[in-house]
């Protein structure tokens, strides 16, 4: 039985040399092996996190008309409100129970202190685990770091509603998809629902364990490491008890390089085959996979 591993953090950022060469290769192994870990001591405050926590949900309560002000004005701009069913993760499938808002850290200067703490923070953990995927690879610490510098990342606040009606055939809270980015930093709620889906094809529950954040990698990592590091499906169900009576929210940070990265097999991830993707500027695989999210809903 395949399980998501637990990591303590603070062994690789205050560990010795030993101690933090233990800690990077057990990122290595969960990033090869499932691409998902939960981090114990990520150094976000759990009061900061609760303030954002009840942000979205402030936000969500809102009438609808009010959110929908705050709609994406460019549709593959990635930041604003995303109403429910307007996101189809899986193209195959009826849009996502889910409702979303997007912002980028222009967006979180403006909205609130405690979003742009929150956004800063989640920037500087998300360094921390590129310095360790740097090392892990035998490359310089600050490599993906220096590649990341321009904060291009989104800061995503979601809403799963309680379901009023049957949803449609193959309807999931969010469907089955990898994430586009580099890495992408999750904070659940304990309503439950996240699924992973192993190597095997099995899907195992992702649960909220307290005080963890969950960390995954994402399609962009997977195509630099040349497939050493997987961009692992995952989905959120609808609960089959009262769960589905409840509200859902979560909040992801979805870590992506600058837009002019280019994206092509690290020298270190050549050693077992040769590369298996074509290079690409990371702004055009993420305008790429908007287009196929949102263009046909």
């Amino acid at each position: 039985m395949v399980t998501i591993p637990v990591i303590d953090l603070t062994a690789f950022t205050n560990g010795n040399t030993i101690i933090r060469q233990t800690v990077i290769k057990q990122i290595y192994q969960a990033c090869h092996e499932i691409g998902f870990m939960y981090l114990q001591n990520s150094g976000i405050s759990k009061d900061l996190i609760r303030q954002v926590f009840n942000h979205s949900k402030s936000f969500f309560n809102l009438p609808l008309e009010v959110k929908q002000k705050q709609a994406w004005s460019d549709e593959f701009s990635n930041t604003g409100y995303v109403g429910l069913e307007r996101e189809r993760v899986d193209p195959n499938k009826p849009g996502d129970l889910k409702e979303a808002l997007n912002l980028g850290k222009q967006e979180a200067v403006e909205i609130d202190a405690s979003i742009l703490a929150f956004y800063d923070s989640c920037t500087e953990l998300a360094n921390t685990v590129l310095q360790a995927f740097a090392l892990a690879l035998s490359l310089p610490e600050n490599f993906f770091i220096t590649r990341h510098n321009q904060q291009n990342h989104t800061l995503r606040t979601l809403h799963y509603p309680p379901l009023q009606t049957p949803p449609k055939p193959g309807q999931l809270r969010a469907g089955e998809h990898s994430d586009y980015g580099s890495i992408t930093l999750l904070f659940q709620d304990d309503v439950g629902g996240l699924e992973v889906q192993t190597a095997s094809g099995e899907w195992i529950l992702a649960p909220a364990i307290p005080d963890t954040v969950v960390v995954n990698t994402g399609d962009l990592m997977q195509r630099w490491t040349n497939d050493l590091f997987c961009s692992t499906k995952h989905r959120v169900m609808i609960p089959n008890d009262n769960r589905v009576n409840q509200s859902r929210y979560s909040i992801a940070f979805f870590c992506h390089p600058n837009d002019d990265t280019e994206i092509a097999c690290l020298e270190s991830c050549q050693k077992e085959q040769s590369p298996i993707y074509p290079p690409i500027l990371a702004g055009e695989y993420l305008l790429s996979r908007l287009q196929a999210t949102y263009g046909n809903s």
